[in-house]
């Protein structure tokens, strides 16, 4: 039997003011977790936190740092988790700059390692001490499709989220023996403001209009729309949930069939 029950749990949700990450935030909240909501913008987690359901008398919190500043994300945490434990955590951070590699400065790469890599590791071995005591625990990453296939014009992207893809999977394998489980979401196209962002970036650059590049990218996609940032969410609820307690170490790809690899 499917359980959806997160009654008890608390999640940490990362870049959870908006799109994918608040998306998932509530639908963890309709499930019955505590959530914790961690990004840098404190009126947007604001908003958000005010949305949320408590239909199951949950407390929901907010947390307030820079994915960049890893010392900040760290004082933050540490103040945090004695009075809070996390039993899930979902790491997810808006995506690099667009760009060709080529063109990509040292600068640009240091920032989304920082972001992205460095982030996560400092979020997981703040909150692993928790998860090997109670020998329960779930790490989410959300990285992108372009760990399976690169996306042209996305360079420090492809390349960083590739790193965060094999640190996972190498995190999965260390943290087993705790029934601990470490897995990643590989979205496709999703209707988030990332996106909107990329096409009118692409049709800026290629003089096109922002309705040809958005048709240009349907017509990639065999189910002919955009992913939905609840679709997203809902991959992410079952790798957190008891259903899934034996899947650990896989990167899911939820692209509505867009990726040709298997």
């Amino acid at each position: 039997m499917l359980n959806l029950d997160f009654a008890g749990k608390r999640a940490l949700v990362c870049g959870s003011s908006q799109g994918i990450g608040y998306a998932t935030a509530v639908l963890f909240a309709e499930h019955g977790a505590h959530v914790t909501l961690f990004a840098r913008n404190a009126e947007r987690l604001q908003q958000a936190l005010e949305t949320l359901p408590t239909t199951h008398s949950q407390q929901h919190h907010v947390l307030v740092a820079d994915f960049q500043d890893t010392d900040a994300v760290a004082t933050t945490l540490q103040s945090y988790l004695p009075e809070h434990p996390v039993d899930i955590v979902v790491n997810n951070s808006g995506g690099p700059p667009p760009g060709l590699v080529i063109e990509s400065s040292q600068e640009a790469f240091l920032r989304a390692f920082r972001q992205h890599l460095l982030a996560n590791q400092t979020i997981v071995q703040l909150v692993l001490p928790h998860m090997q005591r109670q020998r329960f625990g779930r790490i989410i990453n959300i990285i992108s499709t372009s760990v399976r296939e690169p996306i042209p014009g996305l360079g420090v992207s492809n390349t960083i989220r590739g790193a965060v893809a094999s640190w996972a999977k190498t995190l999965s394998r260390e943290v087993a023996p705790w029934n601990i489980t470490v897995n990643n979401v590989l979205p496709g196209a999703t209707d988030t403001q990332r996106l909107r962002q990329l096409i009118e970036n692409k049709a800026q650059q290629t003089g096109k209009s922002v309705q040809d590049i958005r048709q240009q990218l349907l017509s990639e996609i065999p189910m002919g729309r955009f992913a939905e940032p609840r679709e997203i969410a809902a991959a992410v609820l079952f790798l957190a949930s008891d259903a899934a307690s034996y899947i650990t170490g896989v990167s899911l790809h939820v692209d509505g069939g867009r990726m040709r690899c298997l």
